[in-house]
């Protein structure tokens, strides 16, 4: 029997962004069964795969004792391929008939563009993501027949990233508002289990007939919920980029992190980023990563509501959301 090991990230968005090398793989090796490898909030995203023949959490001990406990697991396995995205000793300590591990990325090179050369793979391979039937019936329930949704995702991982809350608020009343460009819509909100005070405000502004709710949803439902929605506007964020990747048309929001580097990868998909480059932000005197407050203040609810309405405008009769979505 053919069996792929692949070795993959602790973060959401890095391991969205590997999905479709996860996808190529198993294009190559159509008969073969597949053993993931990856952080335990990322470990969601493998479940509903449908060749997954173990999915196992990688939860980091002191000095890398995780690396010598996950040897032991899989020593005993003959692997047809090992993808490796950590570049650990690993792949060199299994038996094994192809081993690949990610070179180093060139500069301003796309996270996307990186790892599609880690197996030559052209055209590069899209991010996707893979939802069960019981992900789709809980999207539905959520989201009901209401037609259109837009989707927002006011939370980040760190604030730098974070567009303030008051922003968002205002964007969502003015696009839903009677005459906004998705007039009467109902407005998903999305965030992380520990997400909800970030997305409270976003919450509080939407017409409670309107809302749907949705922190703290797994990250399979919620993919299925946003397949589901017309509009998905957010911070650089693992949501983001889970968005892009379920087919939905992508407004991504981005001040202190590279757009060219971490932008949502999608045909449907376009960012908006304060007028500072991101060079001008984290080359401030005294700048610090975990003690900067947001650095996005200067990125106006005009200038993202005129990206809103020209990417409406430009998927009007091309969107199918869900397209890069699997089903189990």
């Amino acid at each position: 029997m053919q069996r792929i090991l692949f070795i993959t990230y602790s973060r959401v968005g890095d391991c969205i962004l590997s999905s479709g090398l996860l996808d190529e793989l198993t294009r190559r090796y159509p008969s073969a069964r597949v053993t993931v490898c990856c952080g335990p909030a990322s470990a969601a995203l493998f479940q509903a795969h449908p060749r997954l023949e173990e999915l196992i959490v990688i939860r980091k001990q002191r000095y890398n004792r995780h690396w010598a406990a996950l040897w032991r697991r899989l020593v005993l396995r003959r692997w047809t391929a090992v993808v490796d995205l950590r570049r650990s000793a690993l792949p060199w300590l299994l038996w094994a008939k192809h081993r690949a591990t990610p070179s180093k990325a060139e500069a301003n090179e796309h996270r996307v563009l990186t790892l599609a050369r880690t197996l030559d793979a052209q055209p590069p391979p899209a991010p996707t993501v893979w939802t069960s039937p019981q992900d789709q019936t809980e999207a539905d329930r959520l989201i009901g027949s209401a037609r259109p949704v837009l989707a927002v995702g006011p939370t980040a991982n760190w604030p730098g990233k974070v567009w303030p809350p008051e922003r968002f608020a205002e964007l969502v009343q003015r696009l839903i508002a009677p005459g906004g460009a998705l007039a009467g819509a109902s407005v998903f909100v999305t965030g992380g289990p520990n997400e909800i005070d970030q997305a409270q405000p976003v919450i509080d502004a939407v017409p409670s007939e309107q809302l749907r709710a949705g922190v703290g949803l797994s990250l399979p439902t919620t993919a299925a919920a946003l397949q589901r929605c017309r509009l998905f506007i957010g911070n650089d964020s693992g949501l983001m980029h889970l968005a892009a990747a379920a087919g939905t048309p992508v407004l991504g929001l981005f001040g202190p992190t590279k757009d060219v580097v971490y932008g949502p990868w999608s045909r449907h998909s376009r960012v908006v980023r304060t007028p500072e480059s991101y060079q001008e932000l984290v080359g401030q005197p005294g700048f610090q990563y975990k003690t900067a407050g947001t650095q996005m203040t200067n990125l106006t609810v005009d200038t993202v509501e005129h990206a809103a309405h020209a990417l409406l405008d430009e998927t009007a009769s091309t969107v199918e959301t869900g397209a890069a979505t699997h089903q189990e």
